[in-house]
């Protein structure tokens, strides 16, 4: 070796810098991260549930149940049966819209525990968390997540667009006195409701820039066929979920009367961030409709809802959670 040549390598260096290029996971320490991770998420799920349940009044709940026509909740169960048939759809247009390999029925599984979680839970933890933990599980990249998250927020919201832009803007409610909005507005709303969806399917079709960046996640447009479905299944989700009322309220308000209430429900209890809309739901009905069917009435089809719609899904996603996160764990082995 001549003098002021290269000296020999350092090994020790050269340790310390791959050290540096380990991945996360394969620290020591990760596991036992995982798992606490994954106990602090159970413990939040059921500090949230056991909040809720302890804010209803179970025996209202029953009083009104008892003497429930047979035909019309079995009418309403039907129906809501079918807007979550049709809401576990939602992530298949992320499935193709990603093109990740998971199969679709463990596709539908997850997005109807995310669906029932976030009803009852709020979007934060039901819709975000829940799908984040499934599918990372299941071995998808955060950003293939993101991508599957966005596309079915935007196919529920773009829908509530659609349907609430035509109600509104054709038929809206009557609105008590007081209110602040008066008819015309309403329907001023709706068009610009219309517009907004009918501009989402314009960039969809037309817009030469196809990628934006969300958060460090590059989001690309969906096809105008694939933008269709979306504004489609999501609106039709809306229109399901307006039926279940509408049965339970025994028929006997106008269906597009019940559709327009609960849009805009939708859309307090949005702003509210009450998880389930518990009481906001009720709030709005009993404003808006009290003068077309007695409030006692509108309340115990309510309660018949909500039992239908929220806690009987709610029961058997949990039981479908914990058997997926058992099925997960044996496939690692423990």
């Amino acid at each position: 070796m001549t003098p002021g040549g290269p000296g020999p390598p350092r090994p020790r260096a050269l340790d310390r810098s791959s050290a540096g290029k380990r991945k996360l996971s394969d620290r020591p320490w990760w596991p036992w991260l995982g798992r606490g991770a994954g106990a602090a998420f159970f413990g939040l799920v059921a500090f949230l549930l056991l909040s809720q349940a302890r804010s209803i009044e179970w025996g209202q709940v029953l009083a009104a149940l008892q003497n429930y026509p047979v035909l019309e909740a079995g009418g309403a169960v039907a129906l809501a049966a079918a807007s979550y048939l049709l809401y576990s759809c939602f992530d298949l247009l992320g499935r193709h819209y990603t093109g990740h390999a998971l199969r679709a029925p463990t596709v539908m599984r997850l997005t109807f525990v995310s669906y029932a979680f976030n009803l009852n839970l709020g979007s934060l933890v039901g819709g975000i968390a829940f799908r984040y933990r499934l599918y990372s599980r299941l071995g998808l990249a955060p950003g293939t997540i993101t991508r599957i998250v966005s596309m079915s927020m935007l196919a529920n919201w773009m829908g509530y667009l659609l349907l609430a832009g035509l109600v509104f803007s054709l038929q809206p409610p009557a609105l008590p006195a007081g209110w602040k909005i008066n008819v015309f507005e309403l329907r001023l709303t709706g068009w610009a409701l219309l517009a907004l969806a009918l501009a989402y399917l314009g960039a969809c079709a037309l817009s030469r820039r196809r990628s934006f960046s969300l958060r460090g996640h590059t989001v690309e447009l969906p096809s105008l066929r694939l933008a269709g479905l979306q504004l489609a299944m999501g609106a039709g989700n809306w229109l399901l979920m307006s039926g279940t009322v509408f049965m339970l309220l025994h028929q006997r308000i106008d269906f597009f009367s019940v559709a327009s209430v609960l849009l805009l429900a939708g859309i307090a209890g949005v702003i509210s961030h009450i998880p389930g809309n518990l009481g906001v739901l009720e709030a709005v009905f009993v404003a808006l409709l009290s003068h077309r069917m007695a409030a006692p009435d509108l309340l115990a089809g309510l309660v018949a809802y909500r039992v239908i719609y929220f806690w009987m899904p709610l029961l058997a996603a949990a039981a479908l959670y914990l058997a997926m996160e058992a099925r997960t764990k044996t496939s690692d082995g423990g």
